[in-house]
């Protein structure tokens, strides 16, 4: 049995100490905001924050994120930045790689609040998105990082 916490709120899971996080987070806790995309850590989909660092929880087992704060992207609230430049901009086409791309933008402005285009490229490279926004993921970016600094939120 073991301990998440997840998105603020503490759950209890019995499964084995190497299952993979997104199925704990999809399966056994319910929340399926963060989605299976190739199950080897390499397009994105799966990226939750865990203590504020975006991994990939295909790859991240469960026994490795006792003790630690996760956050889906149901974990991020509606008027975050990102989630609001998201909307602006347009930015999702068939949507699925949308929520690792939001929850790898949340991390990227924490580390660098005002990013230039070859941060955002270079952050944003390990997220694939089958229908190519990344034009408009660089300005949803670009965007939230200009209404963090006018807003003072973060």
């Amino acid at each position: 049995m073991y301990s998440l916490s997840i998105n603020g709120r503490r759950h209890k899971v019995d499964v084995s100490p190497d299952t993979p996080l997104l199925w704990v987070i999809r399966e056994q806790v319910g929340l399926t905001g963060t989605k299976f995309g190739c199950g080897k850590a390499q397009c994105g989909a799966c990226t939750v924050l865990i203590d504020g660092k975006a991994e990939r929880s295909c790859q991240t087992q469960v026994k490795d994120a006792v003790g630690k704060r996760i956050t889906t992207i149901e974990g991020i609230p509606d008027n975050n930045p990102v989630k609001k430049a998201w909307i602006a901009q347009d930015v999702p086409q068939c949507g699925y790689c949308q929520s690792g791309q939001m929850i790898q933008a949340v991390a990227l402005l924490k580390s660098k609040p005002n990013p230039t285009e070859a941060d955002i490229d270079e952050f944003m490279s390990g997220c694939i998105c089958r229908c190519g926004t990344y034009q408009r993921i660089r300005s949803a970016i670009i965007l939230a990082a200009g209404m963090t600094v006018q807003g003072g939120a973060r």
